[in-house]
């Protein structure tokens, strides 16, 4: 049987992918912890500042995110795991590339509202 704040969690996750997409940095700041980590496909960590920087600077875009097979994983009342994939276009200096991911997502509810705090992205072969 679902838990009953899997709606909330699976809201996060499409009002992220919108704040991100639109480089919404109160979005941004609401959706992800103050100490949100991302480990990218290589290993490189990014904190949230620096990803917020990247998305306002210019330097980087999404300009479009598919996202497919997104499962919640439980853990206790307040912390989830959220798996799926991604497919995503990105303008970074003004080359457009595609990339599809495959993301596992830690998120926690702190002063009762859901957050992402964790992200590991890995690329399918």
């Amino acid at each position: 049987m679902p838990h009953h704040d899997e709606p909330a969690i699976l809201q996060l996750f499409i009002d992220g992918d919108r704040a991100l997409m639109s480089a919404n940095v109160a979005e941004l700041q609401r959706i992800y912890a103050d100490d949100y980590i991302q480990y990218d496909e290589t290993g490189d960590p990014i904190a949230k500042e620096n990803l917020i920087r990247d998305l306002t600077s210019g330097s980087m875009r999404l300009l479009s995110m598919a996202s497919t097979g997104r499962r919640i994983r439980m853990l206790r009342d307040d912390v989830a795991i959220v798996h799926g994939s991604e497919d995503d276009v990105i303008e970074k200096d003004g080359q457009r590339s595609s990339a599809r991911y495959i993301y596992m997502d830690v998120v926690m509810k702190r002063e009762g509202r859901w957050q992402i705090v964790a992200s590991q992205l890995a690329r399918p072969r």
